[in-house]
């Protein structure tokens, strides 16, 4: 990768020589990143014996479900649509509840994931994106490789996207910045929070040591593999109905679990665009969750699509 690459800007980026990188992660920066990927994942990996013997009950996979499904918006919603792409405006409380709840599904502090998600498309499937598997060529080894890169491994990389160039407005928010610099403790919460709700709803210590074990580390492994899936996958197979500059593809078995994600050729087609699932019936849970909050007042601007809108970046125009 250089830093002389001069794509066109994404959202709050400021155009000059910046570089792309700002430095490497510290040592215990990096150390906290295999921490994070892997000690969930092996959890992921250890839930499928435990679940057949012993150790899974309603409680916990309805603690599970609820936190997925709040930290898993705070994702979709906030991270990605309202904080990337600028998808819709929202009041103060939603803006930094949406962090808060990004934050603990623990993909990163929020402007970290933001400067590394607009990076992604200033560069997408090009030399710069920090997460394509077309960097490596098209064989099936490189392929292989490439998938790896983009679904996980390009997190252990130590270069940090350089967050003042391409995410200069968050750099700019305090309220942003001190969430992101809370980032450890809505970590702690996402784990411990399931944990303490389970030893009081089942009364037991036994009830929080497997709310933690499900609804913490396994739900946030899963949410990272769905999440990381829509980095690899749909970059790699799908249909592509609307023209984008990449190979950015809807995979439609990822839609409910990913929220409406995984309709991403639309998305990289039209990137600030609200909702992703736009064609009869594509599910997309985060852009009815978005009408929700502009229907109670809490989101305003929001970018719907318009039937003049998707007819310019349909595939089949002629």
């Amino acid at each position: 990768m250089t830093a002389t690459l001069e794509p066109a800007s994404p959202p709050g980026e400021n155009r000059g020589p910046k570089p792309l990188l700002q430095g490497e992660r510290s040592a215990a920066a990096q150390f906290s990143v295999y921490l994070f990927v892997l000690v969930p994942f092996a959890a992921l990996i250890a839930a499928v014996p435990l679940a057949w013997g012993w150790g899974l009950s309603w409680v916990d996979i309805g603690l599970a479900a609820v936190f997925y499904v709040i930290t898993g918006l705070g994702i979709t919603v906030g991270y990605h649509r309202h904080f990337t792409h600028g998808s819709f405006k929202a009041n103060g409380p939603l803006r930094v509840g949406l962090a808060i709840a990004g934050s603990m599904a623990v993909q990163g502090p929020v402007i970290t994931w933001v400067a590394d998600h607009r990076r992604h498309h200033a560069y997408s499937d090009k030399e710069g994106d920090p997460h394509s598997p077309w960097l490596f060529g098209s064989s099936p080894a490189a392929l292989a490789k490439g998938f790896w890169h983009a679904h996980m491994g390009w997190l252990f990389e130590s270069g940090v996207t350089n967050a003042d160039r391409f995410a200069p407005d968050l750099v700019a928010e305090r309220r942003i910045v001190r969430v992101q610099k809370l980032f450890w403790l809505w970590t702690i919460i996402s784990f411990l929070l399931p944990a303490v709700l389970g030893a009081l709803i089942t009364w037991s210590w036994w009830g929080g040591v497997t709310a933690f074990f499900w609804a913490g580390l396994v739900r946030v492994a899963f949410l990272h593999h769905v999440t990381w899936s829509v980095n690899s996958i749909c970059h790699m197979i799908g249909e592509r109905p609307f023209k984008a500059r990449d190979k950015s593809a809807n995979f439609w078995p990822l839609a409910i679990l990913s929220f409406g994600e995984s309709w991403h050729n639309l998305h990289h087609a039209d990137p600030t665009c609200a909702r992703h699932g736009v064609k009869r019936g594509q599910i997309d849970i985060s852009a009815r969750v978005i009408w929700f909050f502009e229907k109670v007042g809490w989101a305003t601007k929001v970018r719907w699509p318009t039937p003049g809108r998707l007819a310019r970046i349909s595939a089949n125009e002629e």
